[in-house]
């Protein structure tokens, strides 16, 4: 008899220390240095400004040879300058590069951004890395620079992604405040060259890997999936801080550790997990100054959906480090996630 519970304390233990070494594995950073992946960032906008400098016919031939897909995206969709089948877009082209706004643009973006990339390129090379060795059949984008007259900060394509650097500035760049409607103060503020990493790994995630499910209806499912989608990044970019990620202030960051019970709390006596009203949801995911129902004077934080749900994964997968990142991503039944992370703030 004692041999025999003894034998069983023994299994218990290797189990318990398996659990404890594979908890240990999840938040310990992996060596990703010999997955042959580097990334270079294409300055398309300085190509792209050859149509200006040189003859346009010949400069065109040259991006549609070099850029393919992209050339032919970023003119007729984010410029909508007209197709690129024919030369009539030229004629919408030229005007745009004799004006004063472009020339102004093109200052400011190679004041910030002169050359390459260079600090970029080495955070999105481990970045990427870490993707392929989570998911080794992925196949990673070419990553071009482009500015886009303040329409679009990121792209994803067939192939691609694009880094609007006219929207990567800095937060006091002299353009914001005049897009103040488009991109009010607590948005441009994040505009800034430490951002760019973190928003393309966000658009890979949520635009090309993840893509948001057309069935999740409920608070709940949306932000399990906004948890998810932060989790993720989590593991790509385990150096980037918390706010950087969520897009939020330290102060807000602080808040929502501090008053994390009052914001469940608060969702759980609204009956919000199961609101399925757009309008309502939006409250508590979307981009906004702070979250009017809770906190004083205007002190909350927003999207507190998305940072509970940001805690929920986390709790799920701490409780379970048996679960895959893999696994995780796969798994849609917010309700089941929810459960087994058995969240309890205090």
């Amino acid at each position: 008899m004692i041999p025999t519970l003894y034998k069983f304390k023994q299994i218990y233990l290797i189990f318990i220390m398996g659990l404890l070494l594979a908890a240990c594995g999840r938040s310990k950073k992996i060596d990703v240095s010999n997955i042959p992946i580097d990334v270079k960032i294409e300055r398309f906008d300085h190509d792209f400004d050859g149509l200006r400098t040189k003859p346009m016919e010949q400069q065109a031939m040259l991006l549609l040879k070099k850029y393919g897909n992209f050339y032919r995206d970023y003119t007729e969709q984010i410029l909508q300058a007209g197709s690129i089948n024919d030369t009539g877009y030229f004629s919408v082209l030229r005007p745009v590069f004799k004006g004063r706004p472009y020339l102004d643009v093109k200052h400011d973006v190679d004041s910030v951004y002169p050359g390459k990339l260079e600090k970029q390129e080495a955070e999105l090379t481990d970045a990427f890395r870490r993707i392929k060795y989570y998911y080794p059949q992925k196949r990673m984008p070419k990553v071009y620079a482009y500015f886009s007259g303040f329409k679009a900060q990121t792209a994803v394509g067939d192939g691609y992604f694009g880094i609007g650097l006219d929207l990567f500035l800095g937060a006091n760049s002299r353009f914001y405040p005049a897009l103040i409607e488009v991109f009010p103060h607590y948005i441009s503020r994040r505009f800034t060259p430490d951002n760019i990493t973190p928003r393309v790994i966000e658009g890979i995630a949520r635009e090309d890997m993840f893509p948001e499910s057309d069935n999740d209806k409920t608070l709940l499912s949306k932000m399990v999936y906004n948890g998810k989608i932060l989790y993720f990044m989590d593991q790509i970019l385990p150096d980037t801080p918390d706010s950087t990620k969520i897009g939020y202030t330290t102060q807000q960051l602080a808040w929502c550790t501090d008053f994390k019970s009052t914001i469940w709390a608060y969702l759980l006596e609204q009956n919000l997990l199961y609101e399925t009203d757009y309008q309502k949801i939006q409250t508590y995911i979307s981009e906004a100054p702070f979250t009017p129902q809770l906190g004083s004077r205007n002190e909350s934080a927003p999207k507190v959906g998305v940072w509970t749900g940001w805690q929920i994964v986390k709790e799920y997968m701490e409780r379970h480090p048996e679960v895959t990142l893999q696994q995780l991503m796969a798994n849609n039944d917010a309700q089941k996630i929810l459960n087994d992370a058995k969240y309890r703030p205090k």
